[in-house]
Protein backbone atom coordinates (compact mmCIF):
# COMPACT_ATOMS: atom_id res chain seq x y z
CA UNK A 1 0.00 0.00 0.00
CA UNK A 2 2.71 2.63 0.69
CA UNK A 3 3.55 2.92 -3.00
CA UNK A 4 -0.13 3.37 -3.84
CA UNK A 5 -1.15 6.02 -1.31
CA UNK A 6 1.90 8.29 -1.14
CA UNK A 7 1.27 11.83 -2.30
CA UNK A 8 -2.51 11.47 -2.07
CA UNK A 9 -4.85 13.37 0.22
CA UNK A 10 -7.11 10.34 0.66
CA UNK A 11 -7.02 6.66 -0.21
CA UNK A 12 -9.95 4.24 -0.12
CA UNK A 13 -9.61 0.50 0.45
CA UNK A 14 -12.56 -1.88 0.00
CA UNK A 15 -12.60 -5.34 1.54
CA UNK A 16 -14.94 -8.29 1.17
CA UNK A 17 -14.93 -10.18 4.45
CA UNK A 18 -13.79 -8.26 7.55
CA UNK A 19 -13.33 -11.47 9.55
CA UNK A 20 -10.93 -10.93 12.44
CA UNK A 21 -9.98 -7.45 11.26
CA UNK A 22 -6.36 -8.31 10.49
CA UNK A 23 -6.29 -6.66 7.08
CA UNK A 24 -7.59 -3.43 8.57
CA UNK A 25 -5.23 -3.50 11.54
CA UNK A 26 -2.18 -4.31 9.42
CA UNK A 27 -3.08 -1.57 6.93
CA UNK A 28 -3.64 0.95 9.68
CA UNK A 29 -0.28 0.08 11.25
CA UNK A 30 1.40 0.39 7.85
CA UNK A 31 -0.19 3.83 7.41
CA UNK A 32 1.08 4.87 10.85
CA UNK A 33 4.62 3.74 10.05
CA UNK A 34 4.78 5.56 6.71
CA UNK A 35 5.89 9.22 7.03
CA UNK A 36 4.63 9.81 3.48
CA UNK A 37 1.22 8.22 4.02
CA UNK A 38 -1.93 9.73 2.53
CA UNK A 39 -3.69 12.39 4.55
CA UNK A 40 -6.82 10.31 5.10
CA UNK A 41 -7.31 6.54 4.94
CA UNK A 42 -10.82 5.15 4.49
CA UNK A 43 -11.29 1.41 4.90
CA UNK A 44 -14.67 0.03 3.77
CA UNK A 45 -15.45 -3.57 4.68
CA UNK A 46 -18.40 -5.94 4.25
CA UNK A 47 -19.13 -8.75 6.69
CA UNK A 48 -22.19 -10.97 6.81
CA UNK A 49 -21.35 -12.71 10.10
CA UNK A 50 -19.58 -10.20 12.39
CA UNK A 51 -18.02 -11.39 15.63
CA UNK A 52 -19.17 -10.09 18.97
CA UNK A 53 -16.89 -7.57 20.64
CA UNK A 54 -15.89 -10.14 23.28
CA UNK A 55 -14.94 -12.74 20.70
CA UNK A 56 -13.01 -10.20 18.66
CA UNK A 57 -10.96 -9.23 21.70
CA UNK A 58 -10.12 -12.88 22.42
CA UNK A 59 -8.96 -13.83 18.92
CA UNK A 60 -6.98 -10.64 18.34
CA UNK A 61 -4.72 -11.49 21.27
CA UNK A 62 -2.92 -13.90 18.94
CA UNK A 63 -1.23 -10.90 17.30
CA UNK A 64 0.41 -8.88 20.10
CA UNK A 65 2.26 -6.71 17.56
CA UNK A 66 -1.15 -5.20 16.70
CA UNK A 67 -2.34 -4.89 20.29
CA UNK A 68 -2.52 -1.09 20.41
CA UNK A 69 -4.65 -0.50 17.28
CA UNK A 70 -6.63 -3.65 18.09
CA UNK A 71 -7.49 -2.20 21.49
CA UNK A 72 -8.78 0.97 19.84
CA UNK A 73 -10.87 -1.09 17.44
CA UNK A 74 -12.30 -3.20 20.25
CA UNK A 75 -13.34 -0.13 22.25
CA UNK A 76 -15.37 1.18 19.32
CA UNK A 77 -16.64 -2.16 18.04
CA UNK A 78 -20.39 -1.89 17.33
CA UNK A 79 -23.13 -4.35 18.16
CA UNK A 80 -23.46 -6.90 15.32
CA UNK A 81 -26.60 -5.28 13.94
CA UNK A 82 -27.27 -5.12 10.21
CA UNK A 83 -26.38 -1.85 8.52
CA UNK A 84 -23.47 0.58 8.24
CA UNK A 85 -21.25 1.48 11.20
CA UNK A 86 -18.66 4.31 11.01
CA UNK A 87 -15.61 4.20 13.30
CA UNK A 88 -13.06 7.02 13.49
CA UNK A 89 -9.42 6.91 14.56
CA UNK A 90 -6.34 9.13 14.47
CA UNK A 91 -8.34 12.35 14.82
CA UNK A 92 -10.70 11.25 12.01
CA UNK A 93 -7.79 10.68 9.61
CA UNK A 94 -8.47 6.93 9.60
CA UNK A 95 -12.06 5.88 8.99
CA UNK A 96 -13.50 2.38 9.09
CA UNK A 97 -16.94 1.84 7.57
CA UNK A 98 -18.32 -1.59 8.43
CA UNK A 99 -21.28 -2.87 6.45
CA UNK A 100 -22.87 -5.78 8.31
CA UNK A 101 -25.07 -7.84 6.02
CA UNK A 102 -25.11 -9.55 2.65
CA UNK A 103 -22.26 -8.17 0.52
CA UNK A 104 -24.10 -8.76 -2.75
CA UNK A 105 -27.00 -6.53 -1.71
CA UNK A 106 -24.89 -3.92 0.07
CA UNK A 107 -22.39 -3.52 -2.77
CA UNK A 108 -25.22 -2.85 -5.18
CA UNK A 109 -26.60 -0.18 -2.84
CA UNK A 110 -23.30 1.61 -2.19
CA UNK A 111 -21.07 0.86 -5.21
CA UNK A 112 -21.54 4.16 -7.03
CA UNK A 113 -20.41 6.18 -4.02
CA UNK A 114 -17.42 4.15 -2.84
CA UNK A 115 -14.76 5.09 -5.41
CA UNK A 116 -12.28 2.49 -4.15
CA UNK A 117 -8.56 2.80 -4.90
CA UNK A 118 -7.66 -0.74 -3.78
CA UNK A 119 -9.57 -3.95 -3.07
CA UNK A 120 -8.80 -6.78 -0.67
CA UNK A 121 -10.83 -9.82 -1.75
CA UNK A 122 -10.64 -12.03 1.30
CA UNK A 123 -13.79 -14.12 1.58
CA UNK A 124 -13.93 -17.86 2.17
CA UNK A 125 -12.79 -20.10 -0.68
CA UNK A 126 -14.97 -19.95 -3.82
CA UNK A 127 -15.88 -23.61 -3.35
CA UNK A 128 -17.19 -22.91 0.17
CA UNK A 129 -18.82 -19.53 -0.43
CA UNK A 130 -19.46 -19.13 -4.17
CA UNK A 131 -21.93 -16.26 -3.64
CA UNK A 132 -19.13 -13.94 -2.53
CA UNK A 133 -17.26 -14.59 -5.80
CA UNK A 134 -20.23 -14.45 -8.15
CA UNK A 135 -20.16 -12.37 -11.36
CA UNK A 136 -22.84 -10.21 -9.72
CA UNK A 137 -20.50 -9.21 -6.88
CA UNK A 138 -17.41 -8.85 -9.06
CA UNK A 139 -19.26 -6.47 -11.37
CA UNK A 140 -20.43 -4.46 -8.35
CA UNK A 141 -16.81 -4.21 -7.21
CA UNK A 142 -15.78 -2.92 -10.63
CA UNK A 143 -18.58 -0.36 -10.47
CA UNK A 144 -17.26 0.87 -7.13
CA UNK A 145 -13.65 1.13 -8.38
CA UNK A 146 -11.80 4.31 -9.23
CA UNK A 147 -9.86 4.30 -12.54
CA UNK A 148 -6.62 2.40 -12.06
CA UNK A 149 -7.81 0.71 -8.85
CA UNK A 150 -5.83 -2.37 -7.81
CA UNK A 151 -6.92 -5.62 -6.19
CA UNK A 152 -5.30 -8.53 -4.40
CA UNK A 153 -6.61 -11.90 -3.30
CA UNK A 154 -5.12 -15.15 -2.13
CA UNK A 155 -7.22 -17.28 -4.50
CA UNK A 156 -6.20 -18.00 -8.08
CA UNK A 157 -9.25 -20.10 -8.96
CA UNK A 158 -10.01 -20.04 -12.68
CA UNK A 159 -13.60 -18.94 -12.09
CA UNK A 160 -12.39 -15.94 -10.06
CA UNK A 161 -9.83 -14.94 -12.71
CA UNK A 162 -12.45 -15.20 -15.45
CA UNK A 163 -15.05 -13.33 -13.40
CA UNK A 164 -12.70 -10.46 -12.58
CA UNK A 165 -11.58 -10.19 -16.19
CA UNK A 166 -15.19 -10.08 -17.39
CA UNK A 167 -15.95 -7.40 -14.79
CA UNK A 168 -13.20 -5.13 -16.13
CA UNK A 169 -10.03 -6.06 -14.23
CA UNK A 170 -6.74 -7.14 -15.80
CA UNK A 171 -5.47 -9.91 -13.51
CA UNK A 172 -2.14 -11.70 -13.17
CA UNK A 173 -0.77 -14.38 -10.90
CA UNK A 174 1.97 -13.38 -8.47
CA UNK A 175 4.13 -15.25 -5.92
CA UNK A 176 2.04 -16.23 -2.91
CA UNK A 177 2.71 -15.97 0.81
CA UNK A 178 2.98 -18.50 3.62
CA UNK A 179 1.99 -21.87 2.23
CA UNK A 180 0.34 -20.32 -0.84
CA UNK A 181 2.41 -20.79 -3.99
CA UNK A 182 0.49 -18.15 -5.94
CA UNK A 183 -1.89 -15.25 -5.36
CA UNK A 184 -3.80 -12.94 -7.67
CA UNK A 185 -3.31 -9.26 -8.40
CA UNK A 186 -5.31 -7.03 -10.68
CA UNK A 187 -5.86 -3.53 -12.02
CA UNK A 188 -9.12 -2.04 -13.17
CA UNK A 189 -9.02 -1.42 -16.90
CA UNK A 190 -10.00 2.07 -17.99
CA UNK A 191 -13.36 2.32 -19.71
CA UNK A 192 -14.85 4.94 -21.98
CA UNK A 193 -17.05 6.08 -19.11
CA UNK A 194 -14.19 6.88 -16.73
CA UNK A 195 -13.86 10.44 -17.94
CA UNK A 196 -17.61 11.03 -17.76
CA UNK A 197 -18.45 9.72 -14.30
CA UNK A 198 -18.27 11.73 -11.11
CA UNK A 199 -18.08 9.69 -7.90
CA UNK A 200 -18.97 10.95 -4.48
CA UNK A 201 -16.24 11.36 -1.91
CA UNK A 202 -16.73 8.39 0.50
CA UNK A 203 -15.29 10.47 3.33
CA UNK A 204 -18.41 12.61 3.14
CA UNK A 205 -20.85 9.71 3.32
Amino acid sequence: MPERWRGLERFVIVETGFGLGLNFLATWQCWRDDPQACGHLHFVSFERHPLSGADLAVVQRRWPELAEPAGQLQRQWPAPNAGAHRLQFEGERVLLTLHFGDAAELLQQHAAGIHGDAFFLDGFAPAKNPALWSPHILKALAKSAAPGATLATWTVAAAVRQGLSAAGFAVTKAPGFGTKREMLRGVRRQSAQDGKETCNNPLDR
